[in-house]
């Protein structure tokens, strides 16, 4: 099931708003955990950080997911025919796992403020260093969109487009014209 264009339009622009939320929160746990590791007052920084995190971040992490796999699902791009959309499912689905069992227990410790422990300190600044970067990847891989298809010819993985019928068949490279006449596309062949 593939959602109307209006429909497609809307999700992308939801997934597109989380995700980019996700970021933004991330670079915020980020300052904060570089705040943290350069000193400022602990009994500030690390509540702050347990706020934002369990607030917002842990939330809009799993709707981020969660919006990322209704767009695979409900768009022509499927979650498993293109390599980009199925590695950055893989990304994500890890970074949320992460999120969920590493980053969460850390901001649960943080809300002591300076009684946070010294390996939940590490942990509140070297995990939005992490998956900042892997967001900044998937960007990356929904932006340029490579490798190709999963499941298709050889001509198709190589970035090679298939080759269209000659013109004035009936193929697959006929496409409907004004009042429901059909028009060929020209096919330029290569002479050499």
């Amino acid at each position: 099931m593939t959602l109307s264009p209006p429909w497609r339009k809307a999700l992308l622009t939801l997934h597109v708003v989380t995700a980019v939320g996700w970021l933004g929160v991330d670079v915020v746990l980020l300052t904060l955990g570089v705040a943290g590791a350069r000193g400022s007052d602990p009994d500030v920084v690390y509540p702050v950080m347990a706020l934002v995190g369990q607030a917002v971040f842990v939330p809009l992490s799993v709707l981020a997911w969660l919006v990322g796999v209704a767009s695979a699902l409900l768009t022509p791009w499927g979650l498993v025919r293109h390599r980009w959309v199925l590695v950055k499912m893989v990304i994500t689905t890890v970074m949320l796992g992460a999120v969920l069992f590493a980053l969460l227990p850390n901001l649960q410790a943080a809300e002591l403020g300076a009684a946070t422990p010294p390996d939940a300190r590490q942990g509140l600044l070297a995990a939005p260093i992490v998956s900042s970067t892997l967001l900044v990847v998937a960007t990356v891989l929904s932006t340029y969109k490579p490798w190709g298809r999963i499941g298709r010819a050889g001509a198709v993985r190589t970035g090679q487009r298939p080759a269209r019928p000659a013109a004035g068949s009936r193929g697959p490279g006929a496409r409907p014209g004004p009042a429901g006449t059909r028009t060929e596309t020209a096919v330029r062949v290569p002479t050499g």
